[in-house]
């Protein structure tokens, strides 16, 4: 059997930071919702979505807060421990920069234009 979750790594430009818990994608594909009518469905429609990854970092003494609220225009991947790649380009930061000092954790969120699974 093969393994389906677990370690992962999360990535920004290439940086490596230390990911804490679990973590949220989406690929940004739209999302469908039914239309529905008195008689019948009638069919459905479709609303954009964000892509995103968004997770908990542990801080550590070399991990810039100010730096890393700001980032803009990078490129973010998550790598699953099934194998699979999600990556962001050109994406910004999109979190509230709040961290917590009794388990040393940053909550990170990244949006971008669009989102997709490289491997």
């Amino acid at each position: 059997m093969s393994r389906r979750a677990g370690i992962i790594f999360f990535k920004v430009d290439g940086t490596q930071y230390s990911a804490k818990g679990n973590f949220t994608y989406n690929l940004g594909k739209p999302k469908r919702e039914a239309i529905v009518g008195a008689d019948e469905v009638h069919g459905f429609k479709e609303t954009p979505q964000v892509s995103f990854i968004e997770g908990e970092v542990t801080d550590s003494a070399t991990l810039n807060l100010g730096t890393l609220v700001t980032l803009d225009g990078v490129t973010v991947t998550l790598e699953l421990a099934n194998g699979k790649v999600i990556m962001l380009r050109d994406a910004w930061y999109a979190g509230e920069g709040t961290g917590n000092s009794d388990d040393a954790n940053i909550g990170v969120r990244f949006e971008g234009m669009s989102g997709e699974e490289v491997s």
